[in-house]
């Protein structure tokens, strides 16, 4: 562990709070000290008032912010003289506790303080770092961990046994500091969650939290607890697409919604999941309680998810006396799983909150197999993990949260997404909360969106082996298929009959009828699998019901497409897949509809750019994101009961009509 403090950095840094988002920054960066949303940072700064008083105030980190990224207003600004009051009570329920936090901001906007506001608080020390320091967790959860501490540390650190964050651990830190602190005291150790260090300069509480986690990790290094070699025992399976898709469905019914699930089958995830041992090891409990929320008390062994819920129910039971009342608290849904062929599956309603879990329980892992190294690994008791997991103030913000998106959880395959209407469809499902592959043969397609919940792929859809690697992949990445957009074609020039080469022919055939049937064959495994039943989009042609001359291969090839969608409608109905059709016309916000081609055509009718565009019953312009809405609409719950049907997407054709 090393500062990567700068020096030139920090000086720059003109006010206590700049001084404070940096270093705040920088213990963000560092994922051994800090994971997602965790670890809190704070600085007692003056503030004047309207009325041109200084006050005291506690600039403590907000909830929803992040260290890494965190800016000044993502700090909370709470009066201290306030907070150093309510550390006096005897006793202080959380939700009211939160309420004296938020009603004594100076700032309306600010965000929720953190709970450890009042601790804080009471330390007498202008900055303050309290970080989740994977070294010092897993030396407070191996045996004799208290004891370990006060053998690395000696006078350096109070020492805090755990109590849940809240009203009840500011007090006793108040109570227990004043008792061992001394002169050489630099930090607070809380067994089991985590380390404070504090100073009367920015830097100096930053390079003693390094300093202090470099002594844990020294320590570590001295007791052959460091080093870890990942060794796999087999080479894992790859194709394990439809065995992802059943589990992920499993899972999903358990749960109550659909879910999303990666896999990982690194050397990490996969030596640690076939492990002779890891029956014990991975079933006692998180590394630090703040992790619970999102990866639950245990991850689930195997792939048998009715076991695994009916054990988690059995767990809430045995903690919840108002069980049965408060039932719908209850998700017995596991959100990890290890499995020995699998690796490690990470499960979440969102890629964003699949991401979250598979990193924490990496880092979980570490911890694990080094406190084991050390003479075991201990973590805290169901009770206490209960409490957090079933917290007031955790269950409050899961009330408050934001409606599920339409389709959160869901998995959906575009083609040809790279640009056009593909990339709408991309946009329209991504607006709607599903997680989306898109692929294309362009390799701009890997690149078209960085975010967790999108996967690019270079792709021929021609070849039937790379739409197979295409399924698999996307099994890996979010766990199955629900819905399919088939949108890639070519549309050759115009050539009649008469002059139509057979080489022609067959490769319009080949990309917008072929490949689209390997496809569907293909993708029914998975899409018969999908928690709400499968979907699939078909991208017609106005050439369908209305061909024109000069096109007899693209013709040929859709309303070909179109009669396979109408039998696929009959045959996959029983089991809950659903296929439309939309019939586009005329949309010219595409790569292939240069201006000058615009222009061309516009003047072969003997009509303006504008008036061509708009050269139907409505005189409306069609475009791919007109497209790409329905499209997503048909997977929605408002085509829930139809299926073979067919829409005309092109402002009123009167040849169609």
């Amino acid at each position: 562990m090393k500062s990567i403090l700068e020096t030139n950095e920090i000086v720059a840094c003109t006010s206590d709070i700049e001084q404070r988002v940096y270093t705040s920054r920088l213990l963000g960066r560092d994922k051994t000290l800090v994971l997602h949303g965790g670890g809190n940072t704070s600085v007692k700064a003056f503030q004047k008032n309207p009325f041109g008083e200084d006050e005291d105030i506690l600039f403590v980190k907000g909830s929803g912010w992040d260290l890494e990224k965190i800016a000044e207003e993502g700090f909370s600004p709470v009066r201290l003289d306030h907070l150093k009051r309510l550390a006096q009570l005897k006793t202080l329920s959380d939700p009211m506790m939160v309420n004296e936090l938020v009603t004594h901001m100076t700032r309306a906007s600010a965000p929720v303080p953190s709970v450890e506001a009042i601790l804080h608080a009471i330390l007498p020390y202008k900055f303050v770092d309290h970080t989740h320091a994977d070294a010092v967790v897993t030396v407070t959860n191996a045996v004799n961990g208290e004891a370990r501490i006060r053998e690395i540390y000696g006078d350096s650190v109070v020492v805090i046994p755990y109590v849940m964050p809240g009203f009840d651990l500011a007090r006793l830190c108040a109570e227990e500091f004043v008792q061992q602190a001394d002169p050489q005291t630099i930090g607070m150790v809380l067994l089991n969650h985590g380390i404070f260090s504090f100073g009367e300069t920015a830097r100096e509480s930053y390079e003693r939290m390094i300093d202090l986690v470099e002594r844990a990790e020294v320590y570590l290094k001295r007791n052959r607890a460091w080093d870890i070699e990942w060794n796999v025992a087999r080479i894992p399976e790859e194709n394990v697409g439809h065995d992802l898709a059943l589990l992920r469905k499993n899972i999903s019914a358990v749960a109550g919604f659909p879910m999303l699930m990666a896999r990982h089958a690194d050397a990490q995830s996969l030596s640690f999941a076939g492990r002779k041992d890891v029956a014990t090891i991975a079933q006692q409990g998180p590394a630090t309680p703040d992790h619970v929320i999102r990866t639950k008390r245990l991850p689930m062994l195997g792939r048998d998810v009715h076991a695994y819920a009916e054990a988690y129910r059995a767990y809430f039971a045995a903690h919840e006396p108002q069980a049965k009342e408060r039932k719908t608290m209850l998700d017995p849904a596991p959100r990890l799983v290890l499995d020995p062929q699998l690796g490690m599956c990470a499960v979440g309603r969102s890629a964003k909150d699949a991401a979250i879990v598979a990193e924490i329980y990496a880092h979980t892992m570490e911890i694990v197999v080094r406190a084991t190294a050390l003479g075991g690994y201990c973590a805290l008791p169901a009770r206490d993990i209960f409490d957090v997991e079933y917290w007031d103030l955790e269950q409050a913000k899961l009330k408050k949260g934001s409606k599920p998106a339409a389709f959160a959880g869901e998995v959906a395959l575009v083609t040809g997404a790279a640009s056009g209407i593909g990339k709408a469809c991309v946009d329209a499902l991504l607006a709607r909360g599903a997680a989306v592959v898109g692929i294309d043969l362009n390799p701009s397609i890997t690149s078209l969106y960085e975010r967790p919940d999108f996967l690019g792929l270079v792709s021929d859809v021609a070849s039937e082996e790379q739409l197979k690697a295409v399924l698999e992949r996307t099994a890996n990445a979010f766990g199955g298929l629900d819905m399919l957009v088939l949108n890639a074609g070519i549309f050759p020039g115009g050539c009649r009959i008469d002059a139509l080469g057979t080489g022609e022919w067959r490769k319009v055939m080949q990309v917008n009828l072929d490949a689209n049937f390997v496809l569907m064959r293909e993708a029914y495994p998975y899409l018969k699998l999908a928690p709400r039943g499968g979907r699939v989009v078909i991208i017609g042609s106005k050439n369908v019901p209305a061909p024109g001359p000069g096109a007899a291969a693209y013709s040929a090839s859709k309303a070909a497409l179109n009669q396979l969608a109408r039998v696929a409608a009959l045959e996959w109905g029983g089991d809950n897949i659903r296929i439309n059709s939309l019939h586009p016309n005329a949309v010219f916000d595409t790569g292939i509809w240069t201006e000058e081609v615009l222009a061309s055509r516009a003047k072969h009718y003997g009509l303006t750019v504008d008036a061509y565009k708009k050269n139907n019953l409505l005189k409306t312009e069609v475009t791919s994101r007109d497209v790409a809405e329905l499209a997503a609409e048909m997977c929605g719950v408002l085509f829930a009961k139809t299926t073979g049907a067919q829409l005309p997407v092109d402002g009123g054709n009167d040849r169609v009509i």
